[in-house]
């Protein structure tokens, strides 16, 4: 069998080994546009590299396409789904929310700057709805009881310190914050202005997460979406892929061909959910970071 929508990686279908942990909660933050070289060793991202020299580093995780929606489709999807950044549609194959809920568990996507909780309008400001993918699929659009799970990120303190937080956390910073648009709104920066806004992010707002005793017995993805416009390796680019966690191994860098299905196979594993969506059925698992 032969993987469909890998992004220019056909795999052949194999049952991967699981990971040596599970997982409580599981965290996924994305961030925009940027390679791997621009990132890893960059002194305008300190904490992200201190997080990649601490814990896990994927040093050979490629974006599956260009533009920002595929990817983020096949991060909840499996499935590339669409090439376009203004696709206003609905999309209706099986997909995390899915299977999260199939197996009795729960997710949140916490978003910076949504207009409101449930929001499944077109992009405000510096929300943008092509980085929220969770808007576009029918089990949450149809659902008002599921698309209440979209909420501000200023949620998730209140969340995590309640001891209330969902199996799986979607972090989404607005698009000052994620290294897709220059900080503060201006209309010219450089790369590493961008990447300096959210590293600044980052450690202002998952440290404390990662720091949280209930952060507990979680693993925490960043990852970007996809590399700059110009790199097309298999399909989306190089892109630095950052985990964390209690049973992540100590200062690991994995030189194992990943993609985004790899990640999504590799959540719902470590959240013990066997439904596994488009290509992240074949695709294989990150179990190696883990002890």
């Amino acid at each position: 069998m032969i993987c469909v929508g890998c992004g220019g990686v056909s795999k052949v279908a194999t049952t991967p080994p699981p990971p040596s942990a599970s997982a409580e909660h599981v965290f996924l933050v994305v961030l925009e546009n940027h390679s791997f070289g621009q990132v890893i060793g960059n002194p305008a991202m300190p904490y992200l590299n201190g997080l990649a020299t601490a814990h896990g580093l994927a040093a050979d995780y490629f974006a599956n396409a260009h533009p920002s929606i595929p990817n983020y489709f096949m991060l909840t999807t499996g499935n590339l789904e669409t090439f376009d950044d203004n696709f206003t549609g609905t999309i209706g194959d099986d997909n995390i929310v899915r299977a999260l809920s199939g197996a009795g568990k729960t997710w949140k996507a916490y978003i910076e700057s949504i207009p409101s909780v449930g929001y499944t309008g077109p992009s405000v400001g510096t929300y943008l709805k092509r980085h929220n993918p969770f808007a576009y699929l029918s089990d949450v659009s149809g659902s008002p009881a599921q698309a209440a799970n979209m909420v501000p990120f200023s949620q998730l303190s209140a969340d995590l310190n309640a001891g209330s937080l969902p199996s799986f956390v979607y972090i989404l910073p607005n698009s000052q914050d994620d290294a897709h648009d220059c900080p503060g709104g201006g209309s010219s920066c450089t790369d590493d202005q961008e990447l300096a806004a959210a590293d600044a992010w980052l450690k202002a707002n998952i440290d404390p997460v990662i720091n949280n005793p209930k952060f507990g017995n979680s693993v925490l993805f960043i990852t970007f979406d996809e590399s700059v416009g110009t790199d097309f390796t298999n399909g989306g680019g190089q892109v630095a892929t950052v985990l964390v966690g209690p049973h992540v191994k100590t200062g690991f860098r994995s030189s194992t061909m990943f993609q985004h299905q790899s990640l999504l196979h590799t959540m719902l594993q470590l959240l013990n959910v066997n439904d596994m969506p488009g290509a992240s059925a074949v695709a294989a698992s990150m179990g190696e970071f883990f002890q």
